[in-house]
């Protein structure tokens, strides 16, 4: 696995939607077959603030030959990957990412901002008809509640699934379909025009439950502390001055 930090000087290009129709080639064949029964899962593991997030993508057997995908991921404030976990993990994966922007990892969830990844999953002849994409995620900690709540909701939408091919350049016999710009590669180095496959049933978000401490215990929990100091200190001052400890 290979990751990038992504460049925000090039962030101007995204989300540019045009139009595009499909030919009668064979790779502007395939594609057309992907973008008619290609199809998108999420499913979201393990508990706690440690999760998984495991993209499904349901291939068209044989039509990806040409075909290049790309996964975008748009993940709220509440959560963050680890790009050196990632790093760690490169030897065992089969896909790259690139993330946008730079994360943070010591923030809370409300001074953190939302953030992009793009996954690019690699094909060969013998990519099952299944493929599956984890992503390793963390749940950021959360201000206290006020009110009694012990854990906070973030929900993680499904990622858009992008395509595209270098040998159909010209594309008919199809009704339109969005597309934007994105990174080739998760190099970085440049920019290609990918289409958005738009599934017929969109699958739904996925909810973390993150717990959080209870606001209303603040005040309590300080006084005790600083009473509990006063007294080490005091404790320990005594010890000190009873057997000339300077």
């Amino acid at each position: 696995m290979h990751f990038t930090i992504f460049n925000p000087s090039i962030l101007t290009f995204l989300l540019t939607c045009r139009c595009l129709t499909v030919t009668g080639e064979d790779s502007c064949g395939a594609l057309k077959q992907w973008l008619q029964t290609t199809a998108v899962t999420l499913e979201v593991k393990n508990k706690g603030f440690h999760r998984e997030v495991e993209t499904t993508v349901e291939l068209q057997p044989g039509a990806f030959r040409d075909v290049r995908i790309l996964l975008l991921h748009t993940w709220p404030s509440g959560v963050y990957v680890d790009p050196y976990q990632l790093a760690f993990l490169s030897d065992a994966v089969d896909w790259q990412i690139l993330l946008d922007p730079a994360i943070d990892l010591e923030v809370p969830a409300h001074e953190a901002s939302g953030f992009l990844t793009y996954v690019y999953p690699a094909l060969g002849e013998q990519t099952p008809g299944t493929l599956k994409v984890s992503i390793p995620v963390h749940g950021r900690y959360h201000r206290p509640s006020i009110v009694g709540e012990t854990f906070q909701s973030v929900a993680i939408e499904p990622p858009r699934l992008l395509l595209r091919t270098e040998k159909c350049s010209h594309l008919n016999d199809l009704e339109a379909h969005a597309t934007l710009e994105a990174p080739c590669t998760a190099d970085n180095t440049s920019t290609c025009l990918w289409i958005q496959v738009q599934q017929k049933q969109r699958p739904a978000d996925k909810t973390l439950r993150l717990p959080v401490g209870d606001g209303s215990l603040v005040t309590p929990v300080c006084g005790v502390t600083l009473a509990v100091t006063t007294i080490c200190c005091l404790v320990l001052s005594k010890y000190m001055w009873k057997h000339r400890i300077v």
